[in-house]
C-alpha cells in the first residue's frame, strides 16, 4: 500500500511527515527549506510510492481563509502540475501550531531541543495527518 505525506507549508519552513505503508501511524519525515520542497518531493517520491499528498490549509478561528493561505494555494497548483499522478487534498490546520507546542512541552523536551524551530513544522505536519487519518476513519463508520 502507498503512503500518504502531509505538508504544513511555511514561508519559510516546511514541515513534513508521513504514514507507515499501511496507512495506520503519522510520523514526522523532516522539517524543508521551503524553496527546497518541491526538490526534497521529487527526490522522496522516487524512492517511496506515495498514493495522497495532504496539505495543511490555514484558516482563521472563524472559519475564513489566513493570509497563508494564497501562498498554500499557488504551492498546490504547482504541485498538481508537476505530480499529476498524486492525489492531493487540502485540510483545515486551525490550531495545529498550537496543538504542536502543547505537545512538544508536555512530552518533555528539553529546552535546548525546544530551540529547534522546525520541531513544531514537523510535529504540526504530524498533527494535521493524523488528523486526516482519523477524519477518513470515522467517515467509512
Amino acid at each position: 500500500m502507498a503512503r500518504i505525506l502531509s505538508i504544513d507549508y511555511g514561508a519559510k519552513r516546511t514541515g513534513v511527515a508521513v504514514t507507515d505503508t499501511l496507512q495506520i501511524i503519522a510520523n514526522s519525515l523532516a522539517t524543508v527549506a521551503t524553496h527546497e520542497l518541491m526538490k526534497f518531493l521529487t527526490d522522496y517520491f522516487a524512492k517511496e510510492e506515495v498514493e495522497t499528498v495532504v496539505v495543511g490549509l490555514p484558516k482563521q478561528t472563524d472559519g475564513t481563509l489566513s493570509e497563508n493561505a494564497a501562498r498554500v494555494k499557488t504551492f498546490v497548483s504547482k504541485f498538481k502540475e508537476k505530480f499529476p499522478q498524486i492525489n492531493v487534498v487540502m485540510h483545515d490546520e486551525r490550531f495545529t501550531t498550537v496543538l504542536a507546542h502543547q505537545a512538544i512541552l508536555s512530552g518533555g523536551v528539553k529546552k535546548s531541543a525546544r530551540r529547534d524551530k522546525g520541531l513544531a513544522d514537523r510535529v504540526s505536519a504530524v498533527i494535521i495527518l493524523q488528523s486526516y487519518l482519523e477524519q477518513i476513519k470515522y467517515s467509512k463508520l
